[in-house]
């Protein structure tokens, strides 16, 4: 029997370490691939990306934030490709129109503004703390994510703030979705939490949805073993 092929997309200024323990958990069930987005500036480039380096013409793909909207956009370049979908911590809806967007927009760039005046680690003390639950604040956990921030640097910053600035909206893509979903969350995620993935959930149809308990955003990293099992569950569906 072949090994399924896990494409595992990384969110915003994120890279493998965000994946590390799934692809640890997971090595015996699928072969876990994690694209690096470089500079690559759309979320149409990065999908695009994904099906070029995907190793198998039909694959299963996990997303965790931003990857969670590249997940979307590689289901509709090529939905035929896709055999499993998993949507962690993310959204499907587009920038707010009005004074929420300019919010958004505001809010981005002024971190972007700090990364490129002070560096990415100074950024990630102040963006990384709305990102995990407030008790793994100062924590081992948090510092791993400060040194993935730093790693990934200003430029790749603001290539990625523009794909999610013009990000396009997904919500009409989910009725379409008839592949085996898993929509997930953590139950304290301050910047996508459980009532927008139960939308998510419930337009997708026969999608399983999943909130971790004492979790924020950085979902794979804080609660690791509890995404490990929701993933497991998800590959033999």
């Amino acid at each position: 029997m072949t090994m399924t092929t896990l494409m595992l997309l990384p969110g915003l200024n994120c890279d493998a370490a965000v994946w590390a323990p799934q692809m640890a958990a997971l090595k015996n069930d699928a072969r876990c691939v994690v694209p690096a987005w470089g500079l690559r500036d759309t979320l149409t480039a990065m999908a695009e990306q994904v099906l070029a380096e995907a190793p198998t013409e039909r694959f299963s793909v996990a997303g965790h934030s931003m990857g969670g909207r590249v997940a979307l956009e590689v289901f509709r370049l090529a939905p035929q490709r896709v055999e499993r979908l998993a949507l962690l911590s993310t959204g499907a809806h587009p920038l707010a129109a009005g004074e929420a967007g300019e919010k958004e927009r505001a809010g981005r760039m002024a971190l972007l503004q700090i990364a490129r005046t002070q560096g990415m680690r100074a950024m990630g003390q102040q963006w990384a703390r709305g990102m995990v639950h407030r008790d793994r604040l100062d924590t081992p956990v948090f510092e791993q994510v400060l040194d993935m921030l730093a790693r990934g640097g200003a430029e790749q910053y603001a290539a990625q703030i523009n794909a999610l600035l013009t990000r396009p909206d997904a919500g009409p893509l989910l009725p379409t979705i008839a592949c085996p979903t898993l929509v997930l969350t953590g139950r304290d995620d301050a910047w996508s939490g459980p009532a927008q993935h139960e939308v998510m959930a419930a337009a997708i149809p026969n999608a399983t949805l999943a909130i971790i308990e004492h979790c924020g955003h950085m979902c794979t990293m804080e609660q690791p073993q509890a995404v490990n099992e929701a993933l497991a569950a998800w590959l033999q569906r």
